[in-house]
């Protein structure tokens, strides 16, 4: 680095309000800020990464003012949710004690909102979109005096108003620079994930059967392609994407991790990518390459049930023996009316058969189901339920969860929202306050309550019949897999309430007299309380999927 270039602070917020009691996991490194890095870090720069994820919020703040001494500029990224609040508020901090620095921030928050991070944060821009050649361009705009105005891809605020300077294309992997992995000291990340407890931690994926039930493993995130082509309606992707879907090349992947794994010895790949499987081509080269070079690691991603159903069987064969154990699968509806407003090519039983396909090869299949869509029925909300209990029956392996409809801004289902009674946040803070991705009802009144009643049995029962609630498999369990195999939870059934109140008396008094096991966490009831019988359960069974747009 040469005297005149000085250092650029880059901040990734917590993604999980800790505060709360419970830690993140933290396989969830800070690739956002990683990839940026990489094109300022060619140039000649310093960059310092603070990454709240593994330090205490006050702690981390106090880090990013120390290091913003003598800084060329300060940025910060943030998805909906506890991250928009936690970047918030650390900006501000910076902006009281360095007035005049240059602040930014990108993100998926920031490309559908710039207003608000505009009008009401310390902000300077806003990055919208693909943010890897835009951050270069500002830092040099910055570094030489440029006004912003000529730097593509930015939203600034200019007499009160919002202006967007030319748009930046997107650009494909062959124009994107290797992250700079070495800027990251991983033996924090290691040890928080080996801690004996840390099964428990929010956000965490299961550990590989071949390891061992709650034992801990050593794992990373990873991105391998940007975008979506799908044009679900709930999602943000189709408007900071255009739907456009770039991937990184098999060999290209093969070669940046075989040489992690050389250096920091995982034992998980979790592909944050918003969908992973679009090519098959690819997923089937990667797989493949795998086997073919011997890497030794696990490895999960979002794929969706149309490319599962489309894929040669011998393909899904080859990315089990690879090392693939989950597949997380947007399953999004049980009625081909509710999908067509959606946009996705998924219909009648195809979520099924999918996630068929891949029990019997060994993966798991964790689909994530939504009710409450703007102008969802109540039939349609009590079919998808009914959807989600037939996959838990049909696939042992399986993690088929209900989570209720949130509005997400820059979607065509929040103008939908916003036309049928929802009332959104207008302050920054209050969106970073919503709660955790997808865990809260943030549509209060919309999901009828007898469907969330049927909803509520569905997690009860088959929290119980995974083995979750006490670890093992008795009696209750044997009953609730009847309960579920007869489909009796929709309609609210009483006899199925009056069962899950008495097993929440049995397990509450077993408890106390007997202590309790320590259990893993799951996917099923992803941080609701299930009703009186699932607040136990609930408490060892609450986590979320990763946190990528959409699904």
């Amino acid at each position: 680095m040469t005297g005149s270039k000085k250092k650029i602070v880059l901040y990734q917020p917590q993604q999980v309000d800790e505060s709360l009691g419970l830690p993140s996991s933290k396989d969830l490194l800070p690739l956002e800020m990683l990839t940026i890095a990489a094109g300022p870090l060619a140039d000649g720069y310093e960059i310092v990464i603070v990454d709240a994820s593994i330090l205490s919020q006050e702690d981390a703040h106090a880090r990013v003012l120390e290091a913003c001494e003598g800084a060329l500029l300060y940025a910060t990224t943030g998805i909906l949710g506890y991250m928009v609040f936690d970047g918030l508020m650390c900006s501000r901090k910076v902006r009281a004690r360095f007035p005049k620095l240059p602040i930014f921030v990108g993100g998926w928050f920031a490309s559908v909102r710039p207003d608000l991070k505009l009008m009401q944060g310390p902000y300077d821009a806003v990055v919208l979109g693909q943010g890897e050649h835009t951050f270069r361009d500002l830092v040099q705009a910055v570094a030489a005096g440029t006004p912003l105005e000529q730097v593509a891809g930015l939203a600034l605020l200019r007499d009160g108003q919002i202006i967007k300077t030319e748009k930046r294309a997107i650009a494909g992997w062959d124009k994107i620079p290797n992250v700079p992995w070495h800027l990251l000291d991983i033996e924090p990340y290691r040890v928080h994930q080996m801690r004996e407890q840390s099964h428990r931690d929010v956000l965490r994926m299961p550990t590989p059967a071949a390891i061992g039930d709650r034992k801990p493993y050593f794992g990373i995130t990873y991105f391998s392609s940007y975008g979506c082509p799908e044009p679900c309606t709930f999602c943000c992707s189709p408007f900071v994407t255009d739907r456009r879907w770039k991937a990184m090349p098999a060999e290209r992947m093969l070669d940046d991790l075989a040489e992690l794994k050389q250096r920091w010895n995982f034992d998980v790949v979790r592909f944050h990518d918003a969908n992973f499987g679009v090519m098959e081509k690819r997923t089937r080269d990667f797989a493949k390459g795998m086997l073919d070079r011997g890497l030794k690691f696990w490895w999960n991603a979002f794929i969706e049930t149309h490319s599962i159903l489309h894929y040669k069987p011998d393909t899904l064969d080859m990315m089990i023996a690879s090392g693939m154990y989950v597949a997380e699968i947007g399953a999004e509806a049980g009625t081909n009316e509710m999908m067509a407003k959606i946009g996705k090519p998924i219909h009648d039983d195809d979520n099924v058969l999918g996630a068929i396909e891949l029990d019997k090869r060994g993966i798991c299949a964790n689909l994530t189901y939504i009710i409450g869509y703007p102008g969802e029925s109540r039939d349609s909300m009590l079919a998808t339920i009914d959807q989600c209990r037939r996959v838990h029956v049909a696939c042992p392996r399986s993690r088929a969860t209900v989570w209720p409809f949130r509005p997400i801004p820059g979607t065509a289902m929040w103008d939908q929202s916003i036309e049928q009674g929802f009332v959104p946040p207008t302050k920054l803070e209050d969106f970073g306050k919503l709660g955790q991705y997808h865990l809260e009802e943030t549509w209060p009144g919309r999901i009828p309550q007898d469907v969330m009643q049927a909803r509520k049995m569905y997690h009860h029962f088959a929290t119980l019949n995974y083995g979750l609630a006490r670890g093992h498999k008795g009696w209750w369990e044997k009953r609730a897999k009847r309960r579920l195999e007869k489909g009796e939870l929709l309609g609210g059934f009483p006899s199925a309430r009056v069962e899950a109140k008495a097993f929440d008396v049995y397990n509450r008094m077993t408890k106390k007299l007997f202590g309790t096991k320590e259990l893993s966490r799951s996917w099923v009831d992803p941080g609701h309380q299930t009703g009186t019988a699932a607040t136990e359960a609930s408490k060892s069974s609450d986590a979320m999927t990763g946190t990528t747009s959409g699904h």
